[in-house]
């Protein structure tokens, strides 16, 4: 099984953006984290970043017929992009929701989320540990489905 990692605007400049919010970890260096926990529970992993908001729209539909989930992080489109959220729903893949900061304690205006409804939930506000447990849940989700579909066709 395969999970795709989308990631918005800015987040190429984790490490250097404030840090005191994000903390000085790169995206690299969270990507390294998730792919050892793809390994270790036998699921492909795939990274994509990107400032432009069609790209990350683009992406999303690509998951379609090649990933099984969607792990993302809009950053800034979280609050405005309602195309993001439209695709998201359109490929009706599995998706969580990640932020590195608390988004509900921050500037009114990223309390509010586009997409958080077409997800099956929400992690924010445990820094870079906020992805570990995106992983975790999304691999929960998965094994969930493939063990349906198992006993669906043992049953039909």
């Amino acid at each position: 099984m395969k999970i795709c990692v989308i990631q918005g605007p800015n987040l190429n400049m984790l490490g250097v953006r404030e840090t005191n919010i994000y903390g000085p970890m790169k995206l690299e260096d969270i990507h390294n984290q998730m792919k050892v926990v793809a390994e270790q529970n036998n699921f492909e992993i795939e990274f994509f970043q990107s400032n432009l908001e069609g790209e990350i729209v683009d992406k999303i539909q690509e998951c379609l017929g090649d990933s099984d989930g969607i792990i993302i992080n809009p950053a800034a489109y979280t609050h405005t992009s309602i195309a993001i959220r439209d695709a998201l729903r359109a490929v009706q893949l599995p998706a969580v929701e990640v932020h590195i900061s608390n988004i509900a304690s921050r500037e009114d205006f990223r309390k509010t989320s586009m997409i958080s409804d077409v997800c099956a939930g929400t992690i924010a506000g445990f820094g870079p540990f906020s992805y570990h447990l995106a992983m975790i849940s999304m691999i929960q989700i998965l094994n969930e489905i493939s063990q349906m579909k198992a006993q669906q066709a043992n049953n039909g």
